[in-house]
């Protein structure tokens, strides 16, 4: 009897150890066949428009990254335990907010990308953060860095290869009240990316006992700067700002340098992201002695602790594509390996998983633009602008990057009052 009872149990006991096989072994099958058999990464690009050199530089470092990937391999996907290549789903927005829109959910509902990546900056971004939200879907933002974006918390943007703009100008700001330069006249376009810039800059002035003597917004389409030029000079500021978009800072130079008027110091964006471009259009010599915020490559972060470091990275992409790197292009490539390790380290492969893996990222990696450190509400807060001054070189034929402030990173005082050209 005891015999029957034993055998009984015994069975009893098979029985249960081939099915807790039977359901790990589903199990493992199933999730085997769940891994996908590429990483697809969809983003947008504009191969027209005003935004088209900035978005096509943000491309091109995004695609040197997946081929530097691939070329290994893939990326190793921790929830898999494997290596999946990675396939970029890109379409043509031709810089039109609403082509835009329509792609960007193409993207999420009909392409069924793994990630989504947002088009170069504030204004072609905007229509894919209220998408990216509505279908529980990560936007990761290289450079589209808008006030309004960050405004409340949420799991579902990361600002990754640009400070949010609310924060760009405080160095710029603190640089005018410590050489003592208490009249500034702002001249910014009328979208979220330059008017919060302005707004800050404003603040930070009027903070200092500096209040702007002439602030006046302009359509981000203006490309005629001689009214406003002369409108500003009347207001005798020692300084002038310029917040605008690529084609921007080209219109309101070319206007400086043919108007014969002169101000003492000059500020404009994009020299330090697209300096190539800007001496192409506007020429050394109306560029001589302006401002800029300097970005890497300008300026070179050395010690990183993950993908190439800054020098190391101009090296390769110059290899690999046979022209050097602007910030565009490096911010492209930012955005990639900020996606790479967030893969690497996202215990499951979902939108919520690569989130939390972003946040835990944060404050705690270094790549070629500096600090990577998000907060709550998906800005960038990490990556300081410094403020540097183009300067011309002995022969004057072409101009040197001097880094004037913070005095940590300073490589050159400042040659204020400007000399005129």
């Amino acid at each position: 009897m005891q015999a029957k009872r034993t055998r009984k149990t015994l069975k009893t006991t098979l029985k249960t150890v081939a099915a807790a096989l039977a359901c790990a072994t589903a199990s493992f099958a199933a999730h085997a066949a769940a891994a996908p058999g590429e990483i697809k990464i969809g983003t947008l690009y504009a191969s027209s428009g005003p935004f088209a050199v900035a978005s096509l530089g943000q491309f091109e470092g995004l695609k040197f990254w997946a081929n530097n990937v691939n070329k290994n391999g893939g990326i190793f996907v921790k929830a898999y335990n494997k290596k999946i290549p990675v396939k970029i789903v890109a379409y043509d927005d031709q810089s039109s907010t609403a082509t835009a829109t329509t792609l960007y959910n193409q993207l999420i509902t009909q392409d069924k990308v793994d990630v989504l990546m947002a088009d170069f900056g504030s204004v072609l971004t905007s229509v894919a953060v209220p998408l990216a939200a509505e279908h529980k879907m990560l936007l990761i933002d290289p450079t589209g860095s808008g006030a309004n974006f960050f405004t409340q918390k949420t799991n579902y943007l990361a600002d990754v290869s640009i400070p949010a703009s609310t924060v760009w100008p405080v160095p710029l700001a603190q640089f005018l009240l410590k050489q003592g330069i208490k009249r500034v006249a702002i001249i910014y376009d009328a979208n979220d990316f330059d008017a919060s810039q302005a707004e800050t800059m404003k603040t930070e002035l009027t903070k200092g006992g500096a209040a702007p003597v002439f602030y006046k917004s302009v359509p981000t389409t203006e490309s005629n700067y001689n009214v406003l030029l002369h409108t500003a000079k009347a207001a005798n500021p020692q300084a002038l700002l310029e917040f605008g978009y690529p084609p921007n800072d080209i219109a309101f130079l070319r206007s400086l340098s043919q108007s014969n008027l002169h101000f003492d110091m000059t500020f404009t964006i994009f020299p330090g992201q697209l300096l190539t471009l800007l001496k192409k259009n506007v020429g050394v010599k109306s560029l001589a002695y302006t401002y800029t915020y300097p970005t890497p490559p300008l300026v070179k972060y050395d010690k990183v602790t993950y993908g190439m470091n800054t020098a190391d990275f101009v090296s390769a992409f110059n290899a690999a594509e046979k022209k050097d790197p602007n910030f565009l292009d490096a911010s492209g490539y930012n955005a990639g390996i900020v996606v790479q390790k967030m893969i690497e380290d996202a215990p499951k492969f979902t939108q919520e998983d690569f989130h939390q893996a972003l946040m835990d990222m944060s404050d705690k990696t270094t790549t070629l633009l500096g600090l990577f450190k998000i907060n709550e509400n998906g800005a960038q807060l990490g990556q300081s602008l410094p403020v540097a001054q183009l300067v011309p070189n002995a022969k004057g034929d072409d101009l040197n990057i001097s880094v004037v402030y913070p005095d940590d990173h300073a490589t050159g005082k400042p040659v204020f009052p400007a000399p005129k050209q």
